[in-house]
């Protein structure tokens, strides 16, 4: 499987960001699988347009695009960070429902009268959801096309 960004696109996009410890600690093994696995969040989103051609196994490019655009590249690079530093977008989604949480004296109360859109999707990045939420329809909307 293909994936939006590789290992020299990603260590690129690292090189210019902060705090990337879980990546540089990273093995290249784990890297790439943490590339693929990114891959895969981004293309269950639900995207405005459709591919650019049908034989095309990933979503991106769209439309009358050529390439992948360099904020899916980042996007995946963020979403990859994110699963290194060992957040599990599925545990998180069993956690939107928790309102408080006790362990001897310590204790964690949520407020979840609002619903973390990126995490509801699967997202486990919010700067990753940042660069990718213009790309998503909005799943309030529904499109309608008369056909004559």
């Amino acid at each position: 499987m293909a994936n939006y960004s590789s290992l020299i696109i990603a260590q690129a996009y690292f090189d210019g960001r902060l705090y990337t410890l879980p990546w540089d600690s990273a093995s290249p093994s784990d890297r790439l699988k943490s590339l693929k696995m990114a891959t895969k969040i981004i293309d269950r989103l639900n995207l405005y347009g459709a591919k650019a051609t049908t034989e095309q196994e990933l979503q991106f490019p769209r439309d009358e695009d050529t390439e992948v655009p360099i904020d899916i590249e980042d996007a995946t690079a963020e979403i990859a960070l994110a699963l290194l530093d060992g957040i599990d977008p599925d545990f998180e989604y069993e956690n939107l429902g928790m309102e408080s949480q006790a362990y001897g004296n310590l204790k964690s109360t949520y407020d979840r009268s609002t619903e973390q859109e990126y995490r509801v999707a699967g997202v486990p990045s919010i700067a990753a959801w940042r660069i990718l939420r213009p790309y998503m329809r909005d799943h309030l909307n529904v499109d309608l096309n008369r056909v004559s």
